[in-house]
């Protein structure tokens, strides 16, 4: 996406995240759906920018520099609104000629009015993602999704998590054909879906600290779970995993759930073997359950 102005209509981007564990990777590159596209790989080194108080991670929003293919790119992302690995969040991106900060050009951002341009100056790396990624475009009910595979690691201060990671963006179209497309992948590959973003990832693991929601409603739980379980994977804390099968327990007991929820909601922690990895049936579940509870009026 381009640079735009104060005045233009902010860029949405709409993602589904999923995380893998390593033995699906090549179930992934060798699913049919998949298989029958065209393939692309790039080697994609990334930057993240913030102050040394966190500013920017104060205001939900990440601010990158991407080398690839010989190009760099600046981008801006807010923090996205959803759960169950689908997120929507505004997004901005423009090419740059040097390896440097375009700090003039963040100033007329819509996420940036807020902030004292004195306050850009402060801006310095703070963290890195370096990963291959494995490409895919496809037509699919109707819409045009990209499907990205993301194979390497997040580095932060003296630690480092391994990236093993699905994106599946919406290019044209409607959000269900990611719903369709995520659960197709699922049916073969064991995956689960994800909520945090490279940058918050990297941030919570240079700070050794993994912020996890109170939740009581069936989608906060789910949400809570799903972002218990990333933090389980990048800090190996044995209590982040307690606080994800504690989350999916609850939310099998919810009152609000229909028989239907509940038989989803109740396949979700059985699925989850004893190092947090997610079985056959949990990613279907999961993203089955995710999907429903984000029709409006699931829980009349």
């Amino acid at each position: 996406m381009r640079h735009q102005n104060q005045e233009a209509p902010s860029p949405q981007e709409v993602e589904l995240k999923l995380a893998l564990p390593e033995t699906s990777i090549p179930l992934v590159k060798h699913h049919p759906l998949l298989a029958r596209h065209d393939v692309q790989q790039h080697t994609l080194v990334n930057t993240y920018y913030d102050t040394p108080d966190s500013l920017l991670a104060g205001q939900r929003m990440a601010l990158r520099l991407r080398h690839y293919d010989g190009q760099i790119l600046q981008t801006v992302k807010t923090a996205g609104l959803g759960g169950g690995g689908l997120s929507t969040r505004g997004e901005w991106e423009w090419p740059l000629k040097q390896p440097a900060l375009d700090i003039d050009g963040l100033k007329d951002l819509p996420p940036f009015a807020d902030i004292d341009p004195a306050r850009l100056t402060e801006l310095a790396p703070q963290l890195e993602t370096n990963f291959l990624r494995t490409r895919w475009e496809m037509e699919y009910s109707d819409s045009q999704i990209e499907v990205v595979l993301d194979e390497g690691e997040i580095v932060s201060g003296q630690h480092t998590t391994p990236i093993r990671e699905i994106e599946l963006e919406l290019k044209n179209g409607h959000a269900g054909a990611l719903w369709e497309v995520a659960s197709l992948i699922a049916n073969t590959a064991p995956l689960r879906p994800s909520d945090s973003s490279k940058a918050a990832r990297g941030k919570w693991l240079a700070e050794q600290h993994w912020p996890l929601p109170d939740a009581r409603a069936p989608s906060a739980l789910l949400h809570r779970a799903t972002l218990a379980l990333d933090a389980w994977h990048d800090s190996q804390w044995v209590a982040h995993l307690d606080a994800a099968l504690d989350s999916l327990h609850q939310l099998a007991a919810h009152p609000a759930l229909d028989e239907s929820l509940r038989e989803l909601a109740k396949q979700l922690a059985p699925s989850l073997d004893s190092h947090g990895q997610p079985g056959i049936h949990y990613g279907p579940a999961a993203l089955a359950l995710a999907r429903r509870l984000g029709e409006p009026g699931a829980l009349s």
